[in-house]
């Protein structure tokens, strides 16, 4: 199938956009910290090798993480801790040359798939699936940790096209959770999200029996949220505190500000 071939090749194009990233960087940059708890640069480029380590069916290290470890909240987190805390000691140039050589044969792995191998069952973050359903996801996930580490590093890049659009279209897709579920919104609301660029969208979410994402925006909002995109991201990712954002003035309201701001406090839908 066509689209399956086209997931692979989104995930081509943000692991070659991470490599040619990694090949810019020094050790100190490697190793220096990002808006995710704990991780270094290193940290989120071993973590999504370490995905793709075991789509290949290879073993995970045999390795014992250090108690006490103030970020890791969950049994989800030690999971993944394991292959991070198991390449800390390396330098960062041979965990760069490590995720290089996974993911090309990851790719290589996915181009020789068929129908067949794309329906195979897997695991994926919400349960029991197929790969084909489990990719968009890797390319989602790959994005978010693509940019944790551009911005430590102050090398922006990969926010416009067509892997930055599927990563963004998967947040966006969220935002019915986040005003009905987490916000609350009162039945009968509408709340606009009016995002500028480098990651330009417009969109809306109504709340009548269950939230829902709107087909055209309307030009009549309960309240109208403002902000840039990379800020929205953020913030659904949970990147940043909304407290602080809040308090910055980077989202503006228009109407209802009060809801404005419980969904914005409500916005990080992955943890």
């Amino acid at each position: 199938m066509a689209i399956d071939q086209e997931l692979v090749d989104q995930l081509d194009h943000v692991w070659r956009s991470i490599g040619d990233l990694g090949a810019t960087l020094s050790e100190e940059e490697w190793k220096t910290l990002t808006e995710v708890p704990g991780w270094t640069v290193q940290d989120n480029l071993v973590h999504v090798m370490a995905l793709e380590w075991t789509g290949l069916g290879r073993s995970a290290p045999d390795h014992q993480i250090p108690d006490g470890l103030a970020h890791v909240k969950n049994d989800f987190g030690r999971i993944n801790e394991v292959f991070v805390d198991s390449r800390r000691g390396l330098p960062g140039a041979e965990a760069f040359a490590e995720f290089r050589a996974v993911t090309g044969d990851r790719v290589a792995q996915l181009r020789g798939f068929g129908p067949d191998e794309f329906g195979a069952a897997s695991f994926t973050p919400v349960g029991p699936g197929t790969v084909r359903d489990l990719l968009p996801f890797r390319v989602f996930d790959s994005w978010v940790h693509e940019q944790d580490m551009r911005r430590a590093v102050g090398r922006p890049g990969d926010l416009t096209g067509p892997v930055a659009d599927v990563a963004v279209e998967r947040v966006v897709g969220a935002m019915a959770f986040v005003v009905g579920k987490k916000a609350q919104a009162p039945q009968g609301s509408t709340v606009v999200f009016d995002l500028a660029p480098p990651i330009a969208v417009r969109f809306a979410i109504r709340t009548e029996g269950r939230a829902r994402l709107l087909d055209d925006v309307p030009a009549e909002a309960t309240v109208r949220i403002t902000t840039d995109g990379e800020t929205f991201t953020r913030l659904a990712c949970g990147r940043l505190d909304p407290a602080d954002v809040l308090a910055g003035g980077t989202v503006r309201f228009g109407g209802d500000e009060a809801l404005g701001r419980q969904v914005v406090e409500q916005l990080n839908f992955l943890f």
